[in-house]
């Protein structure tokens, strides 16, 4: 298909600002689009199409992914591939791209947790969907309490000295596994430079398991993902559960999750944001944005005018 997409020409200095992720030369954008959710084949290719171009029109350069983001897994890199044949890839260079490996993906033993196996398997068929001959950041998704650490964590060395990866990171490792991959990578001069975990003004535990403490003594970036706890921190659930909410459907989020002592919470803020001038969805993503440790936040979004919203947040 022929590429009829010029990015616009200002779309550096349009209001996007970058951050510094730890002591590596990597400049995120503050807002990051995420594609756990929306980029699948459920969703229609333009959408997806109008989503990422409105995106990357306003500064926003990196790509969150997993091999499993869907449905079905496997589909939201699907997307990105086909997005790269018809607008991205003249600007590839421009583009910072994660991807993610260690949820389950296919059948059997090695289609899941943090094998060599299943790690080297698993970043080839990344590349293959998306059609990339590297990603810029590779992430170990979760931590795999039955593989040695080692393992693990040599694969993903050898995945950048193979050209797979240029930057590798961790997501959602407890502290002391988080510590010791740290000095492992290190010393073997490819050293994680982001730490991915959810931080929001609801669920705070990297803070209270010092994983932003020991980011940033190791110098590490921090991401932020579910930066609105999946929608709960909009005005979304402030009449309580809407009949066509991702809560009604009981995905990722319970109707159990929405307490009185939450709804009244929800309440409390939208209040102060309202005085502050802001959405409530506005004042939480500030909230992950002006904290210290976070480089940069990751948002989903449905819409254009969803992205659009959020990005009001910078403001």
């Amino acid at each position: 298909m022929m590429n009829d997409y010029l990015p616009v020409p200002d779309r550096y200095t349009n209001g996007m600002v970058y951050a510094r992720c730890g002591h590596s030369g990597v400049m995120l954008p503050k807002v990051s689009l995420g594609m756990w959710q929306n980029f699948g084949h459920d969703v229609p290719f333009e959408r997806c199409r109008e989503i990422c171009r409105y995106a990357f029109d306003h500064g926003i350069t990196h790509f969150d992914l997993a091999n499993n983001y869907g449905p079905p897994p496997g589909a939201a890199e699907e997307t990105v591939g086909r997005l790269m044949r018809t607008d991205f890839a003249p600007y590839r260079d421009e583009l910072f791209i994660s991807t993610k490996a260690g949820y389950v993906m296919w059948p059997g033993p090695y289609g899941n947790w943090g094998s060599r196996k299943s790690l080297m398997a698993s970043i080839d068929q990344s590349l293959q969907r998306m059609g990339l001959n590297y990603v810029d950041l590779f992430y170990t998704h979760r931590y795999d309490p039955e593989t040695p650490l080692e393992e693990t964590l040599q694969a993903m060395v050898d995945i950048v000295r193979q050209g797979k990866a240029l930057y590798l990171g961790i997501s959602r490792w407890p502290l002391e596994a988080t510590r010791f991959a740290i000095r492992y990578l290190a010393e073997r001069d490819t050293p994680a430079i982001i730490y991915q975990g959810r931080l929001n003004m609801i669920d705070r535990a990297p803070e209270d398991d010092g994983i932003t403490a020991l980011c940033a003594e190791s110098g590490l970036g921090f991401i932020s993902f579910s930066p609105l706890a999946q929608g709960l921190l909009t005005d979304r659930y402030l009449q309580g559960i809407p009949a066509d909410s991702r809560m009604a459907r009981e995905g990722s989020l319970h109707a159990d999750m929405l307490t009185p002592e939450l709804l009244a919470q929800l309440r409390a803020w939208h209040e102060e944001a309202q005085a502050e001038g802001r959405t409530l969805a506005e004042k939480a993503l500030r909230w992950v944005l002006d904290h210290k440790a976070v480089t940069s936040v990751l948002v989903g979004a449905r819409t254009v005018e969803q992205l659009a919203r959020n990005l009001g947040a910078l403001r």
